[in-house]
């Protein structure tokens, strides 16, 4: 496996996009029942109430007879009845629509999850936002408003025809034609709806990821003088949305015309076949009218359907996406049969190890061990593959060929790849320059990494990290440390590592924003006896404290040693390294 990153853009909307949702509500069915149910009582409720009140005016204006009793009873339960089904309807498909949504949003962050980096590495953060959150949300439509309604429309449709058949045919003749051309229309449409909903839906992704960097970048902006630059781009983008949505409206309401024409069309029909069978003695004329209700009742809901369905064809987009977001593969699947991490001290090992990033060789056969106990600092020129290693070591990828290994004190190595998440995340942290916080107190952001750690152990571990002289355990953190250095946001990050105790650690880069008199005290910090660290460094006296030096050039291991040997020779790569970062 190559460490290819998915492309940023939008998936293609394919023809089965929503087809592929619809497994989505398998976990629902008593609702779904209870859902179609509803529709269809509401729907033959209204035709029935709309047939049997024109009977009633058919009857006292050709028999001159005023409606019984129990007509007038019925027309009124009918009444009731629709109001409460209708709301009953309403209440159920949204209820319905907002579970499948609620589970939707947690498949689609599983998904990025589970095929991170390599999905998320290249895309922006407000397209992402846009997947997980407005493609999703777009989808209220189509489970609120299509599943049910289609299948009711379905049966009280046929039913109706059924009816009409044996009462008068002509009728249904009339009505017919104009009902395939309703259910046909969504579909000879659906390439061009597609087509203009991915537009509307990727004008959205990038207005949503503009105004995502320019929250985030505001400072600098305001720095920079950049402001009224950045204003005018996020208005181009707005104009872009604006733009879409309004080709997708202005389609919909000459579609919308179109059913209307239809169904006057199917209007005059009608008015014309009940008067040719009346004239002709097949129909009585009190039953005209309700013949006529009748027939024109059952084609309401084929066009309100036919509606629904053109609008949800315009979803395909974002169907396509959340369905993408929700069956990523992942990047490091889980052991067919785990094995079991010994206990004590931890070293690693990175054997044979190639490995490929978007199509670019980034290591070739590298070979690295770091003993149990042992601190090793990986330097080299930028893009030399340091923060790969990191990466293969916490498992984000996996390695095209070779292994990554943990090497116990006792016992064979054991391979990352046979190991589970969870006792990776034990024994192995990997913490980043550029480790994110999350909104809330120091105390939740500490406990990502330890829910169950104690006050004890967490004030313990922020004055190792030096954190109690700038926050305490209740002190607010702003979004992605926002109302802090970088530097605290370093030491923070540190201390959330150490507070889950792994055996094996990976700094990468994580004490650049320190000053040499912070990094010193960090280093000093991490000495525990039986741990296993690996520090990605530039700064000389962060790779001279470690005990041992890799220098890594062209995705191999150049040269290895300690500072004293690889420092004595002029011409040594760790001198190349070291000189670069005098430039």
């Amino acid at each position: 496996m190559t460490g290819t990153p998915a492309p940023g853009a939008s998936a293609a909307p394919g023809r089965g996009a929503l087809r592929a949702l619809l497994p989505a509500l398998a976990g629902h069915r008593p609702m779904i029942v209870r859902t179609c149910a509803a529709a269809l009582l509401e729907q033959a409720s209204l035709v029935a109430l709309l047939t049997l009140a024109a009977h009633s005016v058919g009857t006292a204006v050709i028999d001159g007879r005023a409606p019984g009793s129990g007509t007038v009873a019925a027309l009124t339960g009918l009444v009731v009845v629709r109001a409460l089904t209708t709301w009953r309807e309403m209440d159920l498909s949204h209820d319905l629509a907002y579970r499948v949504l609620a589970a939707l949003r947690v498949r689609v962050f599983d998904g990025l999850a589970r095929s991170a980096p390599a999905r998320v590495a290249g895309r922006r953060s407000g397209d992402l936002a846009a997947t997980a959150l407005a493609d999703v949300e777009a989808l209220e439509f189509f489970y609120a408003h299509t599943t049910a309604q289609l299948l009711a429309s379905g049966v009280v449709f046929t039913a109706g025809a059924t009816v009409l058949a044996g009462a008068e045919p002509w009728l249904l003749v009339a009505v017919l034609p104009a009902a395939v051309l309703l259910a046909a229309a969504p579909f000879a449409e659906a390439r061009g709806r597609a087509e203009r909903g991915a537009r509307t839906r990727a004008a959205v992704a990038r207005l949503s990821a503009d105004t995502v960097e320019t929250v985030d970048g505001l400072p600098e902006l305001l720095a920079s003088g950049r402001l009224d630059e950045r204003r005018g781009r996020l208005a181009a983008r707005g104009r872009e949305v604006g733009e879409a949505q309004r080709a997708e409206a202005g389609r919909e309401a000459v579609a919308a015309a179109l059913r209307d024409a239809l169904l006057a069309t199917a209007v005059l029909g009608v008015v014309a076949g009940a008067a040719q069978s009346v004239t002709s003695g097949r129909l009585h004329g009190a039953w005209a009218p309700a013949a006529m209700a009748l027939a024109l009742s059952v084609l309401g809901p084929v066009a309100e359907s036919a509606r629904a369905l053109s609008q949800a064809m315009g979803l395909r987009a974002a169907a396509a996406r959340v369905a993408a977001a929700m069956t990523a593969p992942a990047q490091a699947p889980p052991p067919a049969v785990p094995r079991p991490l010994p206990p004590g001290p931890l070293g690693v090992r990175l054997h044979g190890v190639d490995f490929d990033h978007g199509g670019r060789p980034v290591l070739r056969r590298l070979d690295l061990t770091v003993p149990a106990g042992r601190t090793l600092a990986l330097t080299g020129a930028s893009g030399a593959g340091k923060s790969t290693c990191a990466h293969l070591l916490a498992r984000f990828w996996d390695p095209a060929a070779g292994t990554v290994e943990l090497l116990p004190a006792e016992g064979d190595p054991v391979d990352l790849r046979d190991l589970t998440d969870a006792d990776l995340r034990r024994a192995v942290a990997v913490v980043g320059q550029d480790t994110p916080l999350f909104h809330g107190t120091l105390a939740e952001n500490l406990r990502l990494a330890a829910p169950d750690a104690d006050d004890a152990r967490l004030l313990a571990v922020a004055r190792l990290c030096g954190i109690d002289r700038f926050a305490a355990p209740d002190t607010p953190v702003g979004e992605r440390g926002a109302t802090l250095s970088g530097g605290q946001r370093a030491r923070i990050a540190l201390a959330r590592a150490l507070l889950a105790e792994p055996r094996v650690l990976v700094l990468d880069e994580t004490t650049a924003h320190l000053d040499n008199t912070g990094d010193a005290q960090l280093a000093a910090a991490l000495r525990t006896a039986g741990r296993t660290t690996v520090v990605i460094a530039h700064r000389p006296a962060t790779i001279r404290r470690a005990d041992r030096i890799a220098v890594l050039e062209s995705g191999r291991i150049a040269e290895e040693g300690t500072w004293d040997r690889l420092t004595a020779r002029p011409d040594s790569a760790l001198n190349r390294v070291l000189r670069r970062q005098v430039r």
